[in-house]
């Protein structure tokens, strides 16, 4: 079991702790990062939209439109 001194000491740094709450710096705070890569939304955008208009192209060929 850890002795008082270590006990006081860490209450204390955590008491202050508790008092900044809320008031992070910008600089501390980590920026946010994209859940896809841009490289991996752009593929899936080129194969949605190709897709799409790939199939236009090919009922307007048949004759359905």
């Amino acid at each position: 079991m850890p002795g008082k001194a270590s006990l006081k000491m860490r209450n204390r740094k955590f008491s202050e702790n508790i008092e900044k709450r809320g008031q992070v710096s910008k600089g501390a705070q980590k920026p946010e990062k994209y859940p896809l890569n841009p490289y991996a939304i752009g593929f899936f955008l080129f194969v949605v939209v190709g897709s799409a208009i790939f199939q236009v192209i090919t009922m307007v060929s048949r004759g359905a439109l």
